[in-house]
Formats: structure tokens, C-alpha cells, sequence
């Protein structure tokens, strides 16, 4: 009997909040254009290839590995000032609580104590990027949150944990953003052009590099890159990416997207 397929793990920009309704993409057509593109080409190379969704969003964190259970996860519209309709935007897909509970089993069995969550809906970091990958909203979907502290061996060793199920026909989908300064965006910062390039450079080195060991301890010392607080004052949008470089175990990653958006380097990864 063959061995089932091994899938990827993935960790991609999320853009910012509902960008993929917005008539202007956000006042960037061409970035937010590539990124869409990119989105929709993931979900149609593995649809039919995957029987169930886990995603990790850089919108939840708590104190400890938190894992969804409900059946019918509501939206929860983490994010503020945009257009009333916005707020009515929906992804269906249903919660996975049999996966959920096979994610727990995995988690205590690697040393982790986690709680469970049936009440929080999927945060724009989940259903932005999966309502343009899977618009048809049928694949069950886990969600499991970031641990409070953003400790960046902790998610490594959480991403390991959950290497299995990539031969389960789950597909690990770590969302996020590879530069994240928003005031600096915002303000159109004259540096955010050259810290993201700086930064973003030595990421795509780091996930690229053929060991996996040295890889991962690079990653858990990013404080020592390049730009690297200028680019996140805060690491939430980064953690996905430890998570996804855990649930890799030795196979290589390579940059599967690059982009500007809003004058920032911005990137995906891929683990396979």
C-alpha cells in the first residue's frame, strides 16, 4: 500500500483587513491584485486534494494552545472603520471538532496543556484569504490559536506537533504577514521601502537554508535580522511563520509568493 501524500505547510499574507472586497484594494490595485491571484491558484491546486483545513491566524492568541471545537464557528470582524457592509461578509465553512480533538491528542502528547474554544468566530486572518482560496466554504476547518508571549521556540515545537496531519489530507495554512509595521504603512513612512527589502531578504535566506536545524535557530533569534523590530514592532504576524517552520520537521521551504504591498516587501512561504 502507498504511503498517503505528505501536503505542504503554508504561511501567507493575510493583507489588511477586508482588502478583498474593497473597490480600490485598499488604494493598491497591483499588490493586492498579485496577492489575490496567489490565493486563488493555492485553492485550486489543492481543493479536491484535502479533506479538512487547519489554520493558525496572527488575530488570536491566548494563554494556552487554544483549540475550536465548535461545529458552526460565527465571523468575528476584527477590525475597524470600514464600510458597513463589510460586517456582513460570510464563510460558511463548517468546524471540525473531530480534527480538533485529534489536534489536542497531538498537543498533550508533545507536552502541551490547551484549552478549548467553541464560541469565537473566524477572525479576518482566517476568512479573508480562505474566502478568496475556498469560496465555496465546504471544507471543515480547525482553528488553533497562538500562544500568548509569541515565544518563538514554544511555536516551533507547536508546529512540530502537528506535523502529522500533513499526511492526513489536512492542509496547514499559517496566516500572517511577513512585514507588519502598520504606522509606518499607514503613514508612508519613508523607511518601511528599505527596512521590509532588509528584513524580507534575510527571512527568505533564513526559511531557504538547507537545514532545517539551522534554519529554525535562526528563526527563533529574528530579533537579530536585519530591520527586524522595524518591521514588527509587534511579532504576531510573524509567529504563524514559526508554526509553519515547526509542522515542516526537515522537509526545505522555499518563498512561494513576493509582493509589495502598500511599499512593503511582503512574502509567503512554503514547506514541502
Amino acid at each position: 500500500m502507498n504511503a498517503p501524500e505528505k501536503l505542504p505547510v503554508f504561511y501567507i499574507p493575510h493583507g489588511g483587513g477586508p482588502w478583498h472586497v474593497m473597490e480600490d484594494y485598499m488604494g493598491d490595485p497591483e499588490g493586492y491584485g498579485m496577492l489575490k491571484n496567489y490565493l486563488e491558484k493555492l485553492g485550486k491546486e489543492y481543493l479536491g486534494k484535502i479533506e479538512s483545513l487547519l489554520v493558525i491566524s496572527a488575530h488570536w492568541e491566548e494563554p494556552l494552545p487554544a483549540v475550536h471545537f465548535g461545529y458552526k464557528p460565527s465571523m468575528f470582524y476584527d477590525y475597524y472603520g470600514f464600510p458597513s457592509f463589510t460586517y456582513r461578509l460570510s464563510w460558511p465553512a463548517p468546524g471540525n471538532p473531530e480534527l480538533a480533538a485529534h489536534i489536542e491528542q497531538l498537543l498533550k502528547q508533545s507536552g502541551f496543556q490547551t484549552k478549548r474554544e467553541t464560541e469565537r468566530g473566524y477572525d479576518h486572518g482566517t476568512f479573508v484569504p480562505m474566502m478568496i482560496a475556498f469560496p465555496e466554504a465546504n471544507i471543515p476547518t480547525a482553528q488553533l490559536s497562538l500562544v500568548e508571549g509569541l515565544n518563538p521556540a514554544l511555536h516551533i515545537a507547536l508546529g512540530k506537533a502537528l506535523e502529522p496531519l500533513r499526511s492526513q489530507k489536512v492542509l496547514i495554512i499559517c496566516s500572517g504577514m511577513s512585514y507588519h509595521n502598520l504606522q509606518a504603512m499607514m503613514t508612508g513612512s519613508k523607511y518601511v521601502e528599505d527596512d521590509s527589502k532588509r528584513f524580507d531578504d534575510w527571512l527568505t535566506k533564513t526559511v531557504e537554508l538547507e537545514n532545517y536545524e539551522e534554519r529554525n535557530e535562526k528563526l527563533i533569534n529574528w530579533l537579530k535580522a536585519p530591520a527586524a523590530r522595524e518591521s514588527h514592532p509587534r511579532s504576531e504576524h510573524l509567529v504563524p511563520l514559526f508554526v509553519a517552520a515547526g509542522a515542516a520537521g526537515n522537509d526545505s521551504g522555499h518563498r512561494d509568493y513576493s509582493g509589495i504591498l502598500l511599499g512593503a516587501s511582503i512574502s509567503g512561504f512554503k514547506f514541502v
